[in-house]
């Protein structure tokens, strides 16, 4: 091992351990550290590490903490990117975390959550067995501009991973047609059926045939651009899927309840998390237990026992008040919190933070693609809308041209206030926060009550 690499090990890992002494995550600045001395010492410390790697652009960080539970449940050597660190440098300081001085790891698996537009460098220095899109979506538009973009960065990735299986949602049409460019062994994953009853109204991201452009035709929507497509030109249409959701016959505040039909066989499975978007993520996890041989029957039991990523519908009880937080970042993610929390039967109070940091995505005009309206059409089941964030004043003239009275709206700023507020509420709270004001928000509950660090 050349000493330039050994050196931004020892650095990267003295710059981690001063950091959590201060009372800081460490996730990503040890990564830099290290890549500034060897900039490619992550594949010193990935050699002979079987990779599954989670990519896409919604559903990242709730994949990844159900595919951890198989691999705890299975009993299987591995460490994971679990702070949600997904660009090269928190995937390196990661990697460093779990290797020895010599850059040797600990670790038989490597589980990584890893960012879109990062998986094309990320990809050349890590050993991937498994790969899991999860779909794709317009997102910071300002970072990875158009959908096509983020599609071709995914396919770069893919083609420096000969070894990988590619799990693929058969339901995006820019997912399933990534199959036709490798020659990967391919698993489709994807929802026969409609999950909603009811859906909010949405702007598809691809309503275009990706082959010759003619609009396509659907047999049914799950939501956003997913379902049964089919294009009457060319003939292009929606993959049967290996691993497929057949009925879902229960969802709920608390979780759901589906088929899934795997080899011929059909398990009824409860997923320990609510929301049709996590009813994917959970046919995504049994596609990455087939591809990589694993014992189905524990598989799809490891659905009801995970733990979600802090604030991916993150479960917080503070001075006796349900609170859930629910990270928004786009307009097909946000629509599919909206799906969710409109369709809950009981009185609840909302709260929307929204930046416009670098993380977040500087352009906040996705605001006006989103179906707010629908909080409206709640009426008095609406207790109560506290706004925040940088651009809260934003947030606010949204609400009201969505029509919600002007006394049910309240800016706060000072997160400890708005906790305070939140932790005094007589019904559930669903915040709903951009990155960094999840971020700030998961640090000042931290300080202000008695609940974990989020990278713990």
């Amino acid at each position: 091992m050349k000493f330039k690499t050994f050196l931004s090990i020892v650095m990267a890992k003295m710059t981690k351990s001063l950091l959590r002494l201060m009372g800081r995550g460490g996730t990503d600045f040890p990564g830099r550290v290290a890549m500034k001395l060897d900039h490619k010492v992550l594949a010193q410390c990935a050699k002979g590490v079987k990779c599954i790697v989670v990519t896409g652009t919604n559903g990242k960080t709730t994949s990844s903490r159900m595919i951890e539970q198989t691999l705890n449940d299975l009993g299987l050597s591995f460490f994971c990117n679990k702070s949600g660190a997904n660009l090269i440098t928190g995937i390196t300081a990661e990697f460093i975390t779990n290797s020895t001085l010599s850059g040797h790891c600990k670790y038989d698996y490597a589980l990584i959550e890893c960012d879109e537009a990062a998986f094309k460098e990320v990809s050349t220095m890590i050993d991937a067995r498994a790969i899991v899109v999860t779909n794709i979506f317009r997102d910071q538009l300002d970072r990875y501009g158009e959908v096509t973009h983020t599609l071709e960065s995914i396919k770069i990735g893919i083609s420096h991973s000969p070894k990988a299986t590619l799990c693929l949602n058969a339901d995006d049409s820019m997912v399933a047609s990534i199959a036709d460019d490798f020659d990967n062994k391919v698993l489709f994953y994807g929802v026969n059926v409609p999950i909603y009853k009811k859906r909010v109204q949405e702007v598809s991201d691809a309503p275009f045939c990706i082959k010759c452009k003619h609009e396509y035709v659907y047999d049914y929507v799950t939501y956003g651009h997913l379902g049964g497509y089919r294009c009457p030109n060319c003939g292009y249409h929606r993959p049967d899927p290996d691993i497929a959701v057949t009925n879902v016959i229960q969802s709920d505040a608390a979780k759901s309840v589906v088929d899934i039909l795997v080899d011929g066989q059909t398990y009824r499975t409860t997923i320990n998390l609510p929301g049709g978007y996590n009813i994917y993520n959970a046919c995504g996890t049994v596609a990455v237990g087939k591809a990589l041989k694993f014992d189905i029957p524990t598989v799809i039991r490891s659905l009801s026992e995970f733990a979600p990523g802090f604030g991916r519908m993150e479960k917080l009880v503070l001075n006796g008040t349900p609170i859930r937080m629910i990270l928004v970042k786009n307009p097909a993610g946000c629509n599919q919190v909206l799906n969710f929390v409109t369709n809950v039967t009981d009185p609840s109070v909302f709260v929307v933070c929204l930046n416009d940091r670098d993380a977040d995505g500087t352009d906040v005009s996705w605001i006006w693609d989103v179906d707010f309206e629908q909080i409206a059409e709640m009426g008095d089941k609406l207790k109560g809308l506290y706004l925040s964030g940088i651009r809260a004043e934003d947030m606010a003239l949204r609400f009201k041209y969505a029509g919600i009275p002007e006394d049910k709206m309240k800016v706060i700023k000072d997160y400890e206030t708005l906790m305070k507020t939140c932790a005094a509420q007589d019904y559930p709270v669903y915040i709903m926060p951009t990155y960094t004001a999840m971020m700030d928000l998961r640090n000042k509950i931290t300080k202000m009550y008695d609940v974990k660090n989020f990278w713990e």
